[in-house]
């Protein structure tokens, strides 16, 4: 009896031991809360899951356990293993709404997880704008219309912006907090106001009136999860691993590094933190896999293949193969001929769908006076870029990616391969395209033409080989500096191009994003403007563009932002910030400025006013710059920032002052100073009365 007491011991033991060498619970976990059930790394209670973040807590009563996760304290609907993903209970949150719902904030920063892209945030209700916090540097919000005269029709999805708007969430968000904005409400006039994180594909196919979500408890919501190198290694996973695959992804603020995503691959389910727990999916008993096969469908790992019966080979090998025989050359060259066909087709449709037609009528035209635009062929580019090869992508960005390729005549060129175009914006994309080819300023990066028989349209541009100003100005560089004389020089380019573009082009062009990574440098270090992606042209008797807010976070003129309407004067504050950016070497947004809560811009005026730009002014510049110089071009930056567009100067104002500077000193600030506003604005923004040569070029004295 002794002896069989100890050997179940000892069991036992080895059985504890092993679980624990393993990282996986024990056999005596609890996998199941109500109808939920509950697999590693998640575990009821702390010694049955991965760590601390993946514990749950299962309370209520035995007909109605519901599921925590207490790290977080969401309430579990369902989980997806295979795709480390789970469902939660989101919260509503509501203003002046029948049932009030105010919910409460989601908050997973410093934790392994964060809500997924499959969601949308959704916002309902008139006069209404939401934005969610926490996404910078982006800026993510939502404004549904109120045309009371539209009503849903036919299959038109619950939300398609009349009274309820949808947006794309990026895929690092881990706070849900909105901030509701009211737009034109007048007294008395406050309407119910939901904001929620919602399953994209559950909201299009559960709901037919948004403003029914009120009525609800919650919403679900997808999160993903992720874990730690040193918890794979604990699982015994490795790259040689069979039934497993890796995601790796990057820039996530959690205390591991690392962080993992583990999926089964394509033609495995199940649960890829279990030993073994990726199963070969058997295709064969899907009936649409069936049909597709002509013979025996024949379950493979991973996959599956379609075998004919033997039977069928040897009739169709008698009756047919001298027919296969006799044909074989002429399919080759049917299915040449047919493959060519198509893909002539399939040019001309990317041809008119791009507006190729409309280009070319407005080439031919004489009014268009666009000579110099020259429509390439795909096969052209196709050829310059090496197929668009991967290592000729020169740079990444929002509106599209540009690659360097090398033209039949030897010429070097940038071609950039556009986002897809709105079909509603046709007219306006070829017109631009039109208006960009007829700039001809030396400041200005040149588009030499366009292709258009393409999936996305393709735009080529002339080289510019130094690279952008924001590299030069904020990554280090020992080898190359760019001195306080090239960086006036920068500023006196970019203002008198940007001069052109609002008044000496036939029609007034507005740039609309504005920052160092848009300014290139050419050989010579000369700037080029760059990115027309997001700009517009006005007629000329118009005053400003209303449209939605669209630029880069740090150069966005706040007045743009509240009003939506972006004039001339948008343009000029960007450029303001760039002015900024040449004195003092440090970017907008940086991880300091975040920090300390006030951005470059804010940090810079407050300088200017307790009269301390010099202890901001970039240390590279500060022995070799003109101190005079440099005051002219900070108060000049200073009115360019003013919150009021209508007391910036224009950039012709700008350019007129900054090309004052070539001059010696007692001759640019003779012509400087015949302007009122240089006299008021200079002298007032530096309350100096006497200032000293110091080597250090810091010393002020008040």
């Amino acid at each position: 009896m002794g002896l069989q007491l100890a050997s179940a011991l000892i069991f036992l033991l080895l059985q504890i031991m092993s679980s624990e060498l393993s990282g996986l619970p024990m056999k005596s976990c609890e996998s199941q809360c109500g109808d939920i059930d509950i697999q590693y790394p998640f575990g009821i209670g702390p010694n049955c899951s991965m760590n601390d973040w993946f514990v749950i807590v299962c309370n209520g009563t035995a007909n109605n356990r519901r599921a925590f996760i207490s790290s977080i304290n969401l309430e579990v609907v369902d989980f997806l293993y295979e795709r480390s993903r789970l469902r939660v209970k989101s919260p509503v949150i509501s203003i002046n709404c029948t049932v009030h719902n105010s919910g409460r904030v989601v908050d997973l920063r410093r934790t392994p997880f964060t809500i997924s892209n499959y969601n949308r945030f959704t916002v309902v209700g008139c006069k209404n704008r939401v934005l969610l916090t926490y996404a910078d540097p982006d800026i993510v919000g939502c404004q549904p219309t109120c045309d009371k005269k539209l009503k849903p029709q036919g299959k038109n999805p619950p939300c398609s912006g009349n009274k309820c708007c949808q947006t794309a969430i990026p895929y690092y968000l881990q706070v849900f907090n909105p901030r509701f904005e009211n737009v034109n409400v007048r007294k008395g006039k406050r309407g119910c106001k939901l904001a929620f994180i919602v399953e994209n594909i559950w909201f299009k196919s559960n709901i037919k009136d948004p403003y029914k979500v009120q009525e609800m408890e919650y919403v679900p919501m997808l999160v993903d999860w992720k874990i730690n190198a040193t918890a794979l290694e604990s699982l015994g996973i490795n790259k040689k691993t069979t039934n497993w695959a890796f995601r790796y992804y990057n820039g996530f603020d959690f205390p591991y590094p690392n962080n993992s995503m583990l999926m089964c691959r394509k033609g495995y389910a199940g649960n890829p933190y279990l030993p073994d727990g990726c199963q070969d999916v058997d295709e064969c008993l899907d009936l649409e896999v069936r049909s597709r096969c002509s013979g025996k469908c024949i379950n493979t790992n991973g996959s599956y293949r379609c075998e004919a019966q033997k039977s069928w080979i040897i009739i169709l090998g008698s009756s047919m193969g001298f027919v296969v025989l006799s044909l074989l050359f002429t399919s080759w060259w049917l299915s040449k001929f047919i493959k060519k066909r198509k893909s002539i087709q399939r040019k001309k449709k990317f041809f008119k769908r791009n507006g190729g037609l409309l280009l070319r009528q407005q080439v031919c035209s004489s009014e268009a006076n666009v000579e110099k635009t020259k429509i390439f062929s795909s096969k052209e580019l196709e050829k310059a870029t090496d197929r668009f090869n991967v290592n000729r992508i020169l740079g990444q960005g929002g509106q599209g990616t540009v690659y360097k390729g090398m033209l039949v005549d030897g010429r070097i060129v940038a071609v950039k391969k556009s986002e897809k175009v709105d079909q509603s914006r046709i007219q306006e994309f070829i017109n631009e395209v039109v208006i960009l080819s007829q700039i001809n300023h030396r400041n200005v990066v040149k588009l030499l033409g366009c292709c258009l028989e393409t999936d996305v349209p393709l735009l080529v541009y002339e080289f510019i080989p130094n690279g952008t100003l924001f590299h030069y100005l904020h990554h280090q560089n020992e080898e190359f500096q760019l001195s306080w004389k090239m960086r006036l020089q920068i500023a006196i380019e970019v203002a008198g191009a940007l001069s052109y573009l609002h008044s000496a082009a036939s029609i007034p062009i507005y740039h609309r994003d504005i920052k160092s990574t848009n300014i290139l440098l050419d050989e010579k270090y000369r700037a080029k403007v760059s990115d027309f992606g997001t700009s517009r042209s006005i007629p000329i008797d118009h005053t400003h563009l209303t449209t939605r807010v669209q630029g880069t976070f740090g150069y966005l003129d706040p007045e743009y932002f509240q009003s939506n309407h972006f004039t001339e004067k948008s343009d000029v504050y960007s450029f303001g910030v760039v002015l900024v950016e040449l004195l003092t070497g440090q970017e907008p947004l940086s991880s300091a400025s975040l920090r300390s809560g006030i951005g470059l811009v804010t940090h810079f005026i407050i300088s200017v006013e307790e009269g301390k730009l010099f202890d901001i002014l970039d240390p590279r510049i500060v022995d070799q710059c003109d101190r005079e110089e440099v005051m002219v071009v900070a108060s000049l930056a200073k009115r360019c920032l003013n919150l009021n567009g209508k007391q910036r100067p224009t950039m012709k104002e700008v350019t007129v002052e900054l090309e004052g500077l070539k001059f010696p000193q007692k001759d640019h600030l003779s012509i400087l100073r015949k302007s009122d506003e240089f006299e008021s604005n200079l002298w007032d923004a530096f309350p100096f009365t006497t200032f000293s040569n110091s080597d250090s070029g810091t010393d002020l004295s008040i």
